[in-house]
This record gives C-alpha cells, structure tokens and sequence, in this order.
C-alpha cells in the first residue's frame, strides 16, 4: 500500500497544541488496524534541541537510539506507544548542513545551490525516508512553529510540492489554530484564524481539516462561519475546547468522528474498530476524586514545567495506577540555598531531583537530598539527581566535605563524580554524550530489582558524567547500594539508600519510558512509598 501523509500546520500562535494532535490522530488510526509513524520538522538552525536552553526549549526527549529531540516526540510515543527514532524528528540546521556539506563535496557539479530546489528536495527526502524505515502506512507529520514565520517557508514549500506529487488521496491538510477570547465582550474571534488559512492558501496550501482549540465552549454558528470563510466544508472544522487532562484529546476525537472523515478521504478502510476502553477508564480515573500525595520537585528550570514534561507525565501516569492524585510543588532549587522553600519541601510526602546541566541550583539540590536521607522522606533521583545524592553522600557520611562533581569544580579533592572516559577530549557539545538505550544489571533483592521484577533491564540515558569507580567499595561500606550496574560492571545506573523506605537513584532518565498503560516501575515504587508516608 502506498503510504498516506497526513501534514499538521499552526496558525495563529505557537504551542497550539498540535503535537497533541497529531499525537491522538496517530492513535485513532492505529486503532483502526493502520501503522502509523509521525515526524515533527522543526524549522529553527540549530541542527538539534540538544544543546538549547530548556527554557528556549522545554525538555529534550531522547530516544532508542539516542536522537535528541523535540518534546513532542514523547507525546507521540505516550499516546502512540510506537518506538521513533532519529528519522522522526529533523531540523533546518539539519537540512542546511546536509546541502551545504554535498556542495563542498561537489555533489551538484558546480550548480548553483537554491532554496527550491535543494532545500526543498532534502526536506522532501527526510520525509520519504521516514516513510521508507518505518513501513508506515499512515505517517503524520507536524511542522513546528506557525504559519507565517521566514523559518518555516521552504517545509511550507515542501509540503505544497508534495501534495502535488502524491495527489489529494494521498495527503490531507489539518490545520491546528487558535480562537481568542475577548474578556469584555465574552465573544470568541474567528478573524486571526481566517487570516492564518488566508496565509497557508497564499503558500499553495489549502487544508482539508481545521482543529479550532480554545478554552471556552465553541457554537455551531461560529464553526458554521470557519466552514465558509475558510473554504472548509463544515464536518470539517472541529472545535477543540482545553480539555482536564491531554488523556482525553484521543475520545473527544473520535466523538466528532475526525478519523473516520479523515481515512474516508484518503480513501482507506479500517480493519478493525477502534477500542478505546483503557483510554476511556485512565480518563474516568483522572476526574475521580482521589487522595492526594505532595511531591516536591526541586528542580532548576521549574518556571517552565514543559522543562520537565516526561517527568511530570511519569509521575502522574504512576499515581494513576496506584489510585492516587500526584500533587507537584515546584521548587526551585536555588531557593533552598537561601532558605526559601523550605515548608513545600518538609510538607511533601516525597522528594524528586530531576536532571539538568550547570551549577546554578546545585547545593539546593544537595540539600534536598540531604534532608530526603535523614528523614527517611522517599526520594527518587534522575541523572543529576542521583549525581548529587552521592554527592551528599560523599560529603556527610563519609566526611569528605569537599566531595563534589568535575563538572561543577574540577580541582575537587574528591571527585566522586566524573567525566565518563570516552567523553574526555570531546570539544563538540552537541549530539557527544552518552544517548540512547542501554542494557542495566540488578542487583537481586534491592529495591530497584524488586521495583522493576526483573533482573536486567535497558533504559535511555543521556549523560557525560558518572560516579567514580574509586570511591565504590567506601560508599558500599556505609550503606550505599549499587543496585544498577552497566553489564561490565564498569558504570553504576541506579545506587539506593539501605535501610530507607525508598531513596532511589538512576543515572538513565526512566521518565523517558513511561507510558499511560505502562507507568515506570520506578516511578511506581516511589509513588507507593509516597502513599505508604501520606498513610
């Protein structure tokens, strides 16, 4: 069969919510019996998300294969429960630095290099390739950013030359934007949104779906009128009001039948009826009145939560197993070093240190590992979480005052965090660390082992540094576990507190991994010790 292209723009503003979309489509689609893939085209030049700020950013989520990407990609992979890979996600810094390193080779004989053609046939190839690796019959695909931005007019391009090369039963247009509420009227606005669909059809474009979100009730008159403005026919504008939960974007899908319209154009039949059971359960489960927990995330970057999307999904998809509501307090670590913050964090049922990069925020950090230790308060600690808890260890068990990582003080007198062999002479930031999925030996009968029930396990890691093999055999003398360790015995994945009621750490990233109808073991252990302190 060959394969369908279902294209995702944004029109009015950014973080629309078209990666949610695109994300429960994909779904609906795979419940029908249809592989499905999708791809995300970022249209910035940074050449990946990698090395940008999480607050540019959000989170980098990282895949299998270790491709560092866009955050959306987690929600395809929550919502879609499909492993991606680097085919998946690519930018322009991507397509400019391919081009360009073929014109140094001399590959285009001397020609001269364009934006249409060369760019836009690298960007069109990516697209194919995803098709191509995949095998998908159905692949959906999202441009970043919003209609109307420089950045994004040679994808725009791409995907007007595309449809015409694959013809309109093989494409199809959804077009995801905004309705604006004007407080002292009370009316929604359909005007920004006539303008973003007058600008896509400028491009060559005309979309064959309108998803109109907003955070109020959409009438039939105002979708009645996107259908005539915006030469839509009217099943086809869907209004999209913010829903409790991102769980129950996939039902109000399928309530307005945008699956069914959208495989009928393609001229596709399903092979099965969608079951959406589970979904509609993890749904109930959210809006039931449940007891709460308090975790109190100590983060760096908490002013933005999309920093921390997985962990935050993780968390929740854990508490929703265990029949309990996860309740975050986002603490920013730089304010315990200033004894801010403190009443959130001795008032929490559990204690989370997620990752990040620099030392701003780091004592704060260590002090809350400190306190999670001494006060038998369950901890769960991700890759510079667990970094700092041997830190705090270092420090106030074995005495060594002056313990800390290379990647904060490099001329510390016991550095029992280090900067991994292999990553010792790398200059280049970007795409270096250690990525990706890799295989983790359990120790029998600690907590780790009993969490997961297994006894080996591969998770996805992205790190430079790692705890010191020299200090090993006196952290184990003072009760600290290596419960997780690579299969050469050589790089430690998850250490633990003896004698406590959960203070785990892993140097891999388990957020990663977690799915609705799959939550991490790890985060359910720490989620029912947080129950068993609530209790």
């Amino acid at each position: 069969m060959e394969t369908k292209y279902i294209f995702f723009t944004g029109g009015v503003v950014s973080s629309v919510g078209k990666g949610v979309t695109a994300a429960a489509l994909g779904l609906l689609l795979k419940e029908r019996g249809f592989s499905v893939s999708v791809q995300k085209l970022d249209p910035y030049i940074n050449v990946d998300p990698g090395t940008m700020s999480p607050y540019q950013h959000g989170e980098v989520f990282v895949l299998d294969d270790g491709a560092e990407t866009d955050l959306d990609l987690g929600h395809y992979e929550r919502f879609i429960d499909n492993p991606l890979t680097q085919v998946s996600n690519f930018t322009s810094g991507q397509i400019y630095d391919e081009v360009i390193s073929k014109e140094r080779r001399g590959d285009y004989l001397g020609g001269t290099i364009q934006i249409i053609p060369h760019i836009t046939n690298e960007i069109k190839r990516r697209i194919r390739l995803g098709a191509k690796t995949t095998n998908a019959d159905i692949m959906l695909i999202e441009i970043g950013g919003t209609v109307g931005d420089i950045e994004s007019q040679p994808f725009m391009e791409s995907l007007r030359q595309m449809r015409r090369e694959l013809g309109n039963e093989n494409s199809f247009f959804v077009h995801v934007t905004w309705l604006p509420h004007i407080g002292a009227t009370g009316e929604l606005k359909t005007k920004p949104t006539q303008h973003s669909v007058a600008e896509l059809r400028g491009i060559g474009i005309s979309p064959n779906m309108i998803i109109a979100r907003s955070d109020y009730f959409v009438e039939q008159e105002l979708v009645d009128k996107i259908a005539l403005f915006c030469d839509v026919e009217k099943r086809a504008v869907v209004p999209m009001t913010t829903t409790e939960t991102l769980f129950e974007v996939p039902l109000l899908l399928e309530e307005t039948g945008v699956a069914d319209f959208v495989i009928k154009k393609l001229n596709l039949k399903k092979t099965q009826n969608p079951k959406l059971d589970d979904w509609k359960k993890l749904v109930k489960e959210v809006k039931r009145e449940k007891p709460s927990i308090k975790v109190a995330l100590v983060g760096k970057y908490v002013e933005l939560q999309d920093a921390y999307m997985s962990v935050r999904e993780a968390l929740r998809h854990a508490a929703l197993s265990l029949g309990v509501e996860a309740e975050v307090a986002w603490i920013h670590s730089s304010d315990l070093e200033k004894d801010r913050s403190w009443d959130e964090v001795k008032s929490a049922d559990a204690i989370l240190v997620p990752g990040g990069f620099g030392e701003r925020g780091i004592e704060g950090k260590i002090l809350a590992a400190q306190y999670a230790r001494e006060n038998k308060i369950p901890y769960l600690g991700l890759c510079l979480g667990m970094q700092l808890m041997c830190v705090e260890f270092a420090r106030n068990v074995l005495g060594y005052e002056n313990a800390n990582s290379t990647e904060f003080n490099h001329n510390t007198e016991h550095p029992v965090i280090d900067l991994m062999l292999e990553q010792r002479g790398i200059s280049d930031m970007g795409g270096t660390m250690r990525l990706g999925l890799y295989p983790c030996v359990l120790k029998e009968d600690s907590t780790a082992a009993k969490a997961y029930a297994k006894d080996e396990v591969f998770e996805r890691h992205r790190h430079r540094f790692e705890f010191n093999n020299t200090y090993r055999e006196e952290f184990e003398k003072k009760g600290m576990i290596f419960s997780g360790v690579s299969p050469d015995n050589m790089l430690v994945e998850v250490s633990e507190i003896k004698d406590h009621p959960f203070m785990v750490s892993s140097q891999f990233h388990p957020e990663f991994l977690s799915r609705p109808m799959r939550p991490h073991p790890l985060f359910v252990g720490f989620v029912k010790a947080a129950k068993k302190k609530s209790k």
